[in-house]
This record gives structure tokens, C-alpha cells and sequence, in this order.
């Protein structure tokens, strides 16, 4: 049996986990899925392809992004909530092109970067039926700088980062 000290446990902590402000990222080997996840997500897409596992807990709740492909070649990503045993997925995620992004959000997202496009643009839809586009600067690759949520045909730039 191998011993760790003190120190080297740490350090093998450390290794595993990221640390972003009260976010715990930890990567995870697709076998440490949760059953529960799985079935979620084969609910929602039957020709999914899990590539990579990231488990966050971020204020006192436990998510789980599962990243892959469908059956097509596009990538998805479905952020899945742990309650108790139980996984919820609460957003399916891709990333588009500024070209992609619908007109009428195309139009207020400038509103909100002094006309400035974004770097990066990611779809999440959400279990409401609301779509969040989550908008990116340049140089601010962690956190959306901006986001517009479409719900029931209306327009809105959020004035705080979405829950999920």
C-alpha cells in the first residue's frame, strides 16, 4: 500500500482541481459519470457521444458539463444539476458564430460592448424554453461580459449573469 504524506495529498488535490472564485472544477474519467447523468442526457439525445466530463460545484450545488458529439459532428455541451441522486439537465450548450446568432440578438448585443463583436458566442438553451446567449470579449475568456436572454419572442440584455 502506498502512503501519501500531508503534503504530496495536497498536491495531488491541487493537481486534480481548479479553483475559480467559489467554483471547484474538477476533470473527470468518463467511467466516474453518474448513471444518472448518462440516462439524462441519452434521454435528450439518443446519438450523443460523451468526450470529456467536468464536474463544478459552484454554491453548494454539484453540475456536471458532458461535452461531445451527436451523430452529425456538432458538439454539444449539457450542464446537468445533481439533486441528491438525481441529475436535471438544466442547459444544452453550443458555441456560434457571430454570423449565427439571430438577428434581434444581434441587434441588443452590441447595446451592452459599446458595439464591440464578440470573440466568442455560445447558445444555451435552457429547460424554459429561453435561450441565453452568452456573449465574450476579448481577453475575457472565463465569464460571458455580457449575455441576452430570448424568451417568448422578447428580446432582453441581462443586467446579471445567468444562474446556470
Amino acid at each position: 500500500m502506498k502512503r501519501f504524506t500531508l503534503p504530496a495529498m495536497a498536491g495531488l488535490i491541487l493537481a486534480a482541481c481548479a479553483t475559480t472564485e467559489d467554483v471547484v472544477i474538477t476533470e473527470l474519467d468518463l467511467s466516474a459519470l453518474p448513471a444518472s447523468v448518462t440516462a439524462a442526457i441519452a434521454a435528450e439525445r439518443p446519438d450523443f457521444e460523451v468526450e470529456e466530463v467536468m464536474k463544478k460545484v459552484r454554491d453548494g450545488r454539484t453540475y456536471y458539463d458532458v461535452e461531445g458529439e451527436l451523430g452529425d459532428g456538432s458538439e454539444l455541451e449539457f450542464d446537468v444539476l445533481m439533486e441528491g441522486e438525481n441529475a436535471r439537465i438544466v442547459e444544452i450548450q453550443r458555441d456560434l458564430e457571430w454570423s449565427d446568432v439571430p438577428e434581434d440578438v444581434r441587434t441588443v448585443a452590441p447595446d451592452a460592448s459599446d458595439g464591440a463583436e464578440p470573440v466568442r458566442t455560445i447558445e444555451s438553451t435552457q429547460t424554459d424554453g429561453a435561450v441565453i446567449y452568452e456573449f465574450f470579449a476579448d481577453g475575457q475568456p472565463s465569464d460571458p461580459a455580457w449575455e441576452v436572454r430570448v424568451r417568448g419572442g422578447e428580446v432582453e440584455l441581462l443586467d446579471e449573469r445567468w444562474m446556470h
